[in-house]
């Protein structure tokens, strides 16, 4: 970014404050998800007024995106990365199982951000709609290869079966992280991650295999 929202050019004041903010955003995200998640909230943190605030981001939304672009530039290294490489059918069973648990680790480390996104678009949030779908896009694409051995287009078996574990995937991290689950419904919640961990990768397995058959 090189204006604030005013049309000034951002000197080396303006990108500190402007990180500034963006850190207080953070920090108001992971540190507390029991406390609401507002400009107003993070003002105060950041220890700014309102309007200056407003010289960078116009609402919520522009500002959880932005602070989620640093966090998904990691994702390639932290998980993506190794869904490049085609898995051999000998090692696919401890394949799946590394690349769940470092997905699974990955948006447990952001587990506030995820929880906040995913809110914002079940409230249909155009713009957090579409930056789940894009940042699962490529991901899905990479299963999809693991499937089939080559690109296919939206609405095939391998296109369909991989939107599917992945959703469920993602969604078994949402519950499994979410501290206010048990406070929300007066239930209790298994948190043994090794459990889910453990059922998401043999089902990725599973998909795969069955995917990687029908195309022999």
């Amino acid at each position: 970014m090189s204006h604030n929202l005013a049309g000034q050019k951002l000197g080396r004041k303006g990108r500190v404050t402007r990180e500034r903010i963006l850190a207080a955003a953070l920090e108001l995200i992971e540190d507390n998800q029991d406390e609401a998640f507002t400009l107003s909230g993070v003002a105060r943190r950041a220890g700014l007024g309102m309007s200056s605030l407003y010289n960078y981001f116009s609402d919520q939304t522009e500002l959880l995106l932005a602070v989620l672009e640093p966090v998904m530039a990691t994702a390639e290294a932290a998980y993506m990365a190794q869904v490049r490489q085609r898995w051999s059918d000998e090692e696919l069973a401890a394949r799946t199982q590394v690349f769940v648990r470092a997905y699974h680790e990955f948006w447990a480390r952001h587990s506030g951000l995820l929880h906040l996104r995913n809110t914002l678009a079940d409230q249909l949030d155009v713009r957090m709609m579409l930056h789940r779908i894009n940042s699962t896009r490529p991901l899905i694409a990479l299963i999809v290869r693991q499937m089939s051995g080559r690109d296919r287009e939206p609405g095939t078996p391998e296109t369909s079966m991989a939107t599917v574990l992945m959703t469920g995937i993602e969604r078994s991290i949402t519950l499994s992280t979410d501290k206010r689950f048990p406070k929300l419904t007066g239930l209790p919640f298994d948190r043994d991650e090794e459990r889910y961990l453990s059922c998401s990768a043999r089902l990725l397995e599973m998909a795969i295999r069955d995917m990687r058959g029908e195309n022999v």
